[in-house]
């Protein structure tokens, strides 16, 4: 009688080391015929962590798994890679999934040990220069933000005076807002000559604005305009700072053929947009236009590029790709039934910045715009942004691996087709129930 083999785990890392990540100390283990004390801790000070690394290299370590703990991961992460180990940057999820854990193993001697089976993948991480440039674009989001909370506290400073601007200009940190809001800081308080400052694409009159800036001018609500004008300058300079560093990290990344972008299409520019011409730099980078993609202006490009990088060779497909980024349907099946599909709950930069552009697409005249209102039909709006997004992110996985331009059909063309498929499987329905279409002849 023949034995059944018995399927056996086999050493994939052998020299394979765990770290378990913390703010103050870091917890080092090793297998345990490299050391006589296999399991140390060392501080999280830049001397201990040159000791860290040290001692991996004395154990004959090649690879070393580590949490995703927080923003205390990145120093050694950055300090182990450029000693030469391959890191693995593992999910904490992916760890407690895996079942068998002992009371008395450390957390780091568990990544040791699943790391030297091969039972755990290292998370997407671009090349340093992206990761670079990831972070000044990160900075600069975020100065967005505190600057756009400023904003507000000029909103609630007029509304605290009554001076009811907002109600008849659409923006106070517009041209037009921005004159009538610095011309009251220096002390001007006749609506007549405010209302004179407005530009001429403002639809409301002068005697409408005029009206809305009679207020009560009290001295503790001036103050605290005059701050936000100040932060809100301050802010502003700070991003002039953040744009020319994002220029110089871009004109570094360029090849030395740079080709041209060609034609720009004419859509509306943010006005939080870089103040240089991202759309080329970004073109210098890839090789491709990915603003030619209806709902992707350069802003949007910028944070799907400094999230990713051009190189997307790491995902095998298009699938992978809109997996990663936790757009694609969800797999949650038991007993042959679909018990959800919906699709992860994720913090991905680029995977938000791509729902953003697909809900931008609700009045394109284009086929993405059309394919967007039809879902909308379908189902409810948050499914098809996110199926939106998904269609982008197949889009420029597409561009970036193969070079390929993007051509809008049209929102005629999608309209056509979509018609098409509907006769279609109407034809095949009629004819499994024994009918035959036949089409209304058209009247002259």
């Amino acid at each position: 009688m023949a034995m059944r083999k018995q399927a056996v785990l086999e050493l994939a890392h052998p020299n394979a080391a765990g770290i378990d990540i913390g703010s103050a100390s870091h917890y080092v283990a090793v297998p345990p015929d490299r050391d006589e004390e296999p399991v140390r801790e060392f501080r999280s000070f830049t001397v201990e962590l040159e000791r860290l690394a040290d001692w991996l290299n004395a154990c004959d370590i090649e690879t070393v798994a580590m949490e995703s703990t927080g923003v205390y991961w990145i120093p050694l992460f950055e300090l182990l890679e450029s000693r030469g180990f391959t890191v693995y940057l593992v999910n904490a999820r992916h760890v407690k999934n895996v079942s068998g854990r002992k009371s008395d193993v450390l957390d780091c001697q568990w990544l040791q040990q699943l790391m030297s089976y091969g039972l755990l993948s290292g998370a997407y991480r671009p090349k340093e220069a992206i990761c670079a440039l990831r972070a000044v674009s990160r900075q600069r989001d975020m100065l967005l933000s505190y600057q756009a909370r400023h904003v507000q506290h000029m909103q609630k400073a007029l509304a605290q005076m009554n001076v009811q601007l907002a109600n008849v200009i659409s923006d106070i940190v517009g041209e037009t807002g921005q004159k009538i809001v610095r011309a009251i800081l220096a002390g001007e308080r006749d609506g007549a000559r405010l209302a004179k400052l407005k530009n001429a694409r403002i639809r409301a009159s002068e005697e409408e604005i005029a009206q809305s800036l009679r207020g009560n001018w009290r001295e503790e609500h001036l103050f605290a305009l005059k701050q936000a004008v100040l932060l809100y300058d301050a802010y502003g300079e700070r991003l002039l700072e953040c744009d020319r560093q994002l220029q110089s990290m871009l004109a570094a990344l360029q090849p030395e053929n740079v080709g041209d972008p060609g034609q720009k299409l004419r859509r509306s520019r943010s006005k939080n947009a870089p103040k240089f011409d991202l759309r080329a730099y970004l073109f210098g980078m890839c090789g491709v236009d990915l603003t030619r993609i209806n709902g992707i202006d350069a802003t949007t490009a910028l944070k799907v590029i400094s999230e990713i990088g051009p190189d997307l060779s790491r995902f095998k497909s298009a699938k992978h790709f809109a997996s990663w980024l936790g757009l694609c349907p969800g797999t949650k099946i038991s007993g042959g039934k679909v018990l959800s599909g919906a699709s992860k709950r994720t913090a991905n930069r680029a995977a938000q910045a791509l729902k953003l552009a697909a809900a931008a697409l609700r009045s394109s005249h284009s086929a993405l715009g059309a394919y967007y209102r039809r879902l909308c039909a379908r189902l409810d709006r948050p499914k098809a942004i996110t199926a939106t997004a998904h269609k982008l992110a197949r889009l420029i996985y597409t561009m970036l691996t193969k070079g390929t331009e993007y051509v809008d059909q049209g929102q005629n063309y999608y309209e056509e087709r979509y018609h098409q498929r509907v006769i279609h499987h109407l034809a095949k329905r009629a004819q499994k129930l024994g009918f035959q279409l036949t089409p209304i002849p058209e009247t002259a």
